[in-house]
């Protein structure tokens, strides 16, 4: 169970870039930089006419990982027409449709569905957080308007009717590290706002309810005992 949720929690994003265009003609053109060679781009490719590529992205600040992308994965993103994101981040539906996913059933609460002990520890901890959360923010988020209230309102407004698991992925990033990454967009919302910015034709591979329904159908029991474990 822990490995399960752990890869639930790094949250390994595929997506497809099919390129309608390529230019590169001269073979010298391929070779990378010999820095680059020494870095795994995660990018593959299907051979065809014209290629497509196959590149795996992680749900965390673009910024951080950026300038270690290698140049052949940041030229086939440029190079293409057609991206397929795993989710279509763009869109307001999806955005409405995996809130919706995390709520429990009409009429029930948090606190009717997690053990008492449990529930207190988990109020306790937001409490702190909420606390703490000022103290975390960043000039640079302060100067564009990001304030702790509304940051923790955005991230655990409506926490009482979360389902457990979505509660527990919630907790863990209700950090110092990422509440001062926050405002800054993951790396496949930065590649699909630029993509839009560029005017690629963009889709997505999965449906929300794909995403959701493995979560929610997880041992109600298992996802009790690692909120516990959150804060032994």
């Amino acid at each position: 169970m822990r490995g399960t949720l752990g890869a639930f929690m790094r949250c390994c994003l595929i997506l497809l870039v099919r390129a309608d265009q390529w230019r590169l003609n001269d073979s010298s053109s391929c070779e990378l930089n010999r820095k680059q060679t020494d870095l795994n781009s995660f990018l593959w490719t299907i051979k065809r006419d014209p290629p497509s590529y196959f590149y795996g992205t992680i749900h965390v600040p673009y910024t951080r990982v950026w300038d270690f992308i290698p140049e052949n994965s940041k030229q086939a993103f440029q190079e293409s027409n057609i991206v397929y994101f795993e989710l279509d981040l763009t869109d307001p539906y999806t955005i409405s449709a995996l809130t919706s996913c995390q709520l429990l059933p009409q009429g029930e609460n948090l606190q009717d569905v997690l053990p008492r002990d449990i529930y207190r520890r988990l109020k306790r901890h937001l409490e702190y957080v909420k606390l703490m959360m000022p103290s975390w923010m960043t000039p640079d988020q302060r100067g564009k308007g990001l304030y702790a209230d509304y940051l923790f309102n955005a991230i655990a407004g409506n926490w009482e009717r979360k389902r457990p698991v979505w509660v527990m992925l919630m907790v863990n990033s209700l950090t110092e590290p990422d509440i001062k990454t926050r405002g800054v967009p993951v790396l496949d919302l930065y590649l699909a706002q630029e993509a839009e910015r560029m005017r690629k034709r963009t889709g997505a591979v999965e449906k929300v309810e794909e995403q959701c329904h493995p979560l929610n159908g997880l041992n109600f029991s298992q996802v009790s005992l690692k909120l516990s474990e959150r804060w032994l």
